[in-house]
C-alpha cells in the first residue's frame, strides 16, 4: 500500500497517510463501511444524487463535534438534494449514541473501524494512529470526485466557505 508523508501534522507532529491521493475529475474509489446498526454500505449505496464524503478522526473530540454539528445545519439547508456522510473509524455504536445526544439528523454517520476501507481508498488513513485525517471530498452525481481538501493539521478545521461552495456546484 502506498505510503505518503508530509501532508498532515498532528500538534505539528508529522503523520503518514495510507492509500492514494484522491484527485479532483476522478472517479470516485468505492468503499465498504458500516452504518450506526451496523449494516455494511459502500459508495454505490449513495450515488444518484450529490454526496460530500466528510471524513475525520473521532466524533468524540472538540474540533470533530464543532464539526459535524456545522455539516448538520448546512444539510438542513440542502433538503434532500445532497447527502452529507461522515466517516470516522469510531464504532457505529459510539457514532448512534453521539449523534443522539448531539442532535444530528441530517449527516449520516458510518464507520470505517472494520477494514479500513474508506481510509485506505482515499489516502486519509492515519499509520501512527489508525484514525482518519480531516478530509473533505465531493462527489457528484455520476461518481466524480469534484473537490478535495486534506486538512494540514489534524485539530484544524476545514474550510467551509471553500466547502459549501463547491457543494453548491455539485448540486447547481
Amino acid at each position: 500500500m502506498i505510503e505518503r508523508t508530509g501532508l498532515v501534522t498532528m500538534r505539528g507532529n508529522p503523520l503518514t497517510l495510507v492509500g492514494p491521493a484522491v484527485s479532483v475529475g476522478q472517479k470516485a474509489p468505492d468503499f465498504t463501511v458500516v452504518t450506526n446498526d451496523v449494516e455494511p454500505v459502500s459508495l454505490s449505496n449513495f450515488l444518484g444524487k450529490p454526496l460530500a464524503l466528510v471524513s475525520v478522526p473521532s466524533l468524540d473530540t472538540p474540533v470533530c463535534a464543532v464539526e459535524t454539528r456545522r455539516f448538520n445545519a448546512e444539510a438542513a439547508k440542502l433538503g434532500a438534494d445532497v447527502r452529507i456522510l461522515t466517516i470516522s473509524m469510531d464504532l457505529p455504536f459510539a457514532q448512534k449514541r453521539w449523534c443522539g445526544a448531539m442532535g444530528i439528523d441530517k449527516v449520516q454517520t458510518l464507520s470505517d473501524h472494520r477494514d479500513a476501507s474508506f481510509g485506505q481508498n482515499y489516502g486519509v488513513l492515519i499509520k501512527e494512529l489508525r484514525l482518519l485525517a480531516r478530509a473533505v471530498f465531493m462527489v457528484d452525481k455520476a461518481g466524480v470526485v469534484t473537490y478535495t481538501e486534506l486538512v494540514p493539521e489534524v485539530g484544524d478545521e476545514p474550510n467551509y466557505a471553500a466547502v459549501l461552495a463547491a457543494l453548491a456546484k455539485t448540486v447547481a
